[in-house]
């Protein structure tokens, strides 16, 4: 049998007002007073209302209390007192509201906020529709008036309001701190330098607060998809968006009949072994965002179910002749081009123009040198905390380090997974919590094993590089002159940003005695004398 819809219950969040709300004897009946009239509207019924109020206005908040009890029994009525001293001033005020707000954990999916601001000070309206812009109360605004004749003056109407904050620039301003906390927030704390790098996050932390589409996350494996998801999602919890869980899964972890089971759900009996009801991943998100991570290795059947998913917030569990319901944002993250999965016939059209409404490029590590000085302090941090014992480099060997790490040499093809491996090997080996030139020594060797590519171990490292660029047969046929020169290139050209950055820096002699250069051109030509691109040697596309 179908469970019954649970109501929604309404909470209104309010000051107290001290010269509006007040009224002694019977003749206060026939006086318009806002807090209680909200309460006697005939088509808003108040579940619980939260009255907020200075100490010194505690007496009259406990007569507001009682009267509202009279005219609507099914109203409950807290009270609180802020510190507030002086109302007018506006830190004080928004600092009070701010923390009473940051304390009180919201339920956005089981009841609906309103924010009066007809009562209070300018000051205090002002902060409250500042909250509810900035998303700290996941509400809107209402507003009452007095009534029109003697009969009706008392209880009034009231308005649900939507306010223009634009003309509020110099007040929204108040806000940045709030949004640096963010950015700092989804950057896990660490201090990056990189500005394109910033730049993407700034955006990410815009779209994530104002949207609940789905996103769609980027970039090589290891880049940090995973780890910026969740970030994503710990940011929209702590601001009142979302309050359901963080449910993530792995998509190329997926393998026949059970990838359906495990995403959408199934009713005991639907196939051998369903011994009882599975709710799957999707229904477990309901409220809360979902991760897919490697989305491209989606089966076609689980893509059409997903799109369905999104569209109408429905799926049908496996077995079940009765379709389940959930209400999640999906992040989605690959290292594919989806582009290209579509084209080929792997990757549903449909399915990608659904989830690319928002897509952000994570940039390898390689592509980051200014970031890879911080992110070693982290993951210094991160191993601290897992071995149980402070770590620490000395100078000599983080400076050695660094040099190597921000190098041509290192490739990096694992992104943060092989500078966290690399560094939680140099922290277990650290005597007494102190690594040493010789730790790193030793890490640095494994890294360059780790790196050579496969068939290679016997080769120099320019003739690996070239292997791997070229494949063995055409490297082979390269005179020994031209090996060691193409080699040299090759690694610059990987460590480089841009076809120009590459020619800037091999020709960086030549080109001082020239009026006009153009280096990237030069480069390109040397390039293709081999048969090679910018593409093929850097694996990014030309500028």
């Amino acid at each position: 049998m179908a469970q019954k819809a649970k109501t929604r219950r309404t909470v209104v969040i309010g000051m107290l007002g001290t010269t509006l709300d007040t009224g002694l004897g019977a003749q206060r009946w026939a006086r318009w007073r806002p807090t209680v009239a909200l309460c006697q509207q005939e088509d808003l019924l108040v579940h619980r209302l939260e009255l907020l109020h200075p100490p010194r206005a505690s007496s009259l908040a406990t007569v507001i209390q009682e009267d509202i009890a009279q005219v609507s029994p099914e109203t409950q009525v807290r009270l609180t007192s802020l510190p507030i001293r002086d109302p007018w001033n506006l830190e004080e005020t928004y600092g009070a509201l701010l923390d009473h707000v940051r304390a009180n954990p919201f339920h956005p999916e089981e009841e609906d906020y309103l924010v009066h601001i007809t009562t209070g000070t300018h000051i205090a309206q002002i902060c409250m529709f500042l909250l509810v812009e900035s998303r700290l109360i996941p509400g809107r605004l209402v507003q009452t008036s007095p009534g029109k004749g003697k009969e009706h003056a008392a209880v009034g109407s009231h308005a649900i309001i939507d306010l223009d904050l634009s003309n509020y620039d110099t007040l929204a301003a108040r806000f940045r701190q709030q949004q640096r906390e963010g950015l700092s927030f989804l950057k896990s704390g660490i201090d990056t330098h990189n500005a394109a790098f910033n730049r993407l996050i700034e955006r990410i932390e815009q779209v994530a607060v104002q949207s609940r589409a789905p996103l769609l996350l980027t970039g090589p494996t290891g880049a940090g998809k995973s780890q910026l998801a969740k970030s994503i999602y710990a940011l929209k919890k702590a601001r009142n968006q979302v309050a359901g869980p963080f449910v993530d899964l792995n998509c190329a972890t997926l393998r026949g009949d059970g990838a359906m089971s495990t995403l959408f759900g199934h009713v005991k009996g639907a196939f051998t072994g369903a011994v009882g009801d599975r709710p799957g991943l999707m229904r477990q998100a309901n409220g809360g965002v979902l991760f897919l991570d490697e989305i491209g290795e989606l089966g076609a059947d689980e893509q059409a179910m997903l799109l369905r998913a999104l569209e109408d917030k429905r799926f049908l569990p496996v077995g079940a002749d009765k379709e389940a319901e959930s209400d999640f944002q999906l992040i989605a993250g690959t290292n594919r081009d989806l582009q290209l999965d579509v084209e080929r016939g792997r990757f549903r059209e449909d399915l990608l123009a659904r989830i690319n409404l928002w897509t952000f490029r994570l940039p390898a590590l390689r592509e980051r040198p200014e970031d890879i000085a911080p992110n070693l302090q982290y993951e210094l941090d991160q191993a601290s905390q897992a071995l149980g014992t402070r770590v620490t480099m000395s100078k000599e060997a983080q400076e050695y380090f660094l040099r190597f790490a921000t190098s041509p040499e290192a490739r990096w093809s694992g992104n943060f997974r092989d500078l966290n491996a690399a560094v939680l090997r140099m922290s277990t080996l650290a005597a007494g919590g102190r690594m040493t030139r010789e730790v790193v020594d030793e890490e640095l060797e494994r890294l360059r094993a780790q790196w050579r590519p496969a068939g290679t171990a016997a080769t120099s490292g320019s003739e690996g590089v070239l292997v791997e660029v070229m494949g063995p047969a055409r490297a082979a046929e390269l005179d020994r002159f031209d090996r060691v020169q193409l080699a040299d290139v090759v690694t610059v050209c990987r460590s480089a940003r841009s076809l120009s950055d590459a020619g800037r820096t091999l020709f960086a002699q030549s080109r001082a005695q020239k009026k006009s250069v153009n280096d990237a051109d030069r480069l390109r030509k040397y390039l293709a004398r081999f048969g090679l691109t910018w593409a093929d040697v850097s694996g990014r596309d030309a500028e």
